[in-house]
């Protein structure tokens, strides 16, 4: 396992030792419960948690007041989506419209609320995975309520109009939600300039630890009221009661912190590896095809679908390359990526698709390994198969 090469880095990242370092005292020395603020313990690790909130909110543009810690992207997508839907009381605006290719934790709730009689419009998307604009446009009207299209996708990495989106709804009063767990890390974000209202995040997917993540509200919950998933105490404005995961919480602000200090210069490495990655696998096996190549897409992710073999062939013959064969969260299942089908990939190449993400721990020289291991699997699997 050692000398494994990870290419999975859209599922999660490795926590940053940098990261951990900063997160150890938390476990024993600073363990004080933060809403406490009789004692030098409970103080000490507020003061660390707003400290963090700031580092965040630095990261896309916000203020701290505006961040509320949740456990992730997944939570963070229910609470803007079943909050906004639960707390409004208008009736006539009874409207949520998403997109085919949004990551579960924003298709399902939108199922459970058509199912409770909201009119949710599943906007379609092009071959390269771009949101059908029109399509979205015509579907935005005054009884919209709120639009969640994701900033950019976990599987192809296709970043869609996000500004252009939000400028539309605005305009019929409708709210925006994006969902920019794949997003944040690996390009510029800044709430104001994407216009949006609500965004999830997701400290895993940026080198800090899992099982925290984050919702930005816009001028916070005085101004756009969520309706709460769950009841206890006070913390996060009321929002997210429990005890605070303050570790984590310290974890996720030196993630961010560091992603604010490199982003540029570390996407630049990144993309340069994957477009040799790229380039390389194009010239060695005829018929390849990269799922979103013509899109504006995240520097670090390729969807590779190989002609006549399967991907589960192609990967249990390379044993020492991680890789994904859709997003994380369909690993095992025997349907295909609701991603690719959307995108007009049929069902048998579907499962002939491999995703291969790049990540701040990547080389030159392991790219250059999985390249070779890759096509020299190919062939094998091929020849195997004649």
């Amino acid at each position: 396992m050692e000398n494994s090469i990870y290419l999975d880095n859209n599922a999660t990242t490795p926590c940053d030792p940098r990261v951990v370092e900063k997160m150890l005292p938390y476990f024993s020395e600073i363990y004080g419960n933060p809403a406490n603020g009789y004692h030098f313990q409970g103080r000490n690790a507020a003061k660390a948690i707003d400290k963090a909130r700031g580092q965040i909110a630095q990261l896309i543009g916000a203020q701290p007041y505006e961040i509320i810690f949740t456990g992730g992207a997944t939570e963070s997508n229910n609470l803007a989506i079943f909050g906004i839907s639960r707390f409004s009381t208008n009736s006539f605006r009874n409207r949520l419209v998403t997109s085919q290719i949004e990551h579960k934790a924003v298709l399902y709730p939108c199922k459970v609320l058509k199912e409770d009689n909201k009119d949710v419009v599943f906007i379609s998307v092009s071959s390269e995975g771009e949101i059908n604009l029109q399509e979205l446009l015509d579907s935005i009207n005054e009884k919209t309520l709120l639009v969640s299209i994701h900033l950019a996708n976990n599987e192809i990495g296709t970043i869609q109009p996000i500004h252009e989106i939000a400028e539309y709804a605005h305009s019929v009063g409708a709210w925006v939600h994006t969902d920019a767990a794949q997003a944040i890390g690996k390009i510029p974000i800044h709430v104001d300039e994407l216009g949006v209202d609500l965004l999830s995040m997701s400290a895993h997917k940026l080198y800090g630890p899992k099982g925290i993540g984050a919702l930005y509200i816009r001028g916070g919950t005085k101004a756009i009221p969520l309706a709460p998933m769950f009841y206890g105490g006070g913390q996060e404005f009321g929002l997210r009661p429990g005890t605070s995961n303050v570790s984590s919480i310290v974890g996720f602000g030196e993630a961010a912190q560091l992603c604010a200090h490199n982003l540029d210069v570390e996407n630049s490495r990144i993309q340069r590896l994957r477009d040799h990655f790229e380039e390389s696998l194009l010239s060695c096996i005829p018929g390849l095809v990269i799922n979103g190549k013509n899109s504006n897409r995240l520097p670090n992710t390729s969807s590779l679908t190989f002609p006549d073999i399967d991907a589960d062939a192609l990967l249990l013959n390379i044993s020492d390359v991680m890789l994904g064969t859709g997003s994380a969260c369909n690993s095992g299942a025997l349907e295909p990526s609701h991603v690719l089908q959307a995108i007009g990939v049929s069902r048998e190449a579907a499962q002939r698709t491999i995703r291969a993400s790049f990540g701040r721990f990547n080389s030159e020289e392991q790219v250059q390994i999985a390249i070779n291991s890759i096509v020299q699997s190919y062939f094998s699997v091929l020849h195997s198969n004649l």
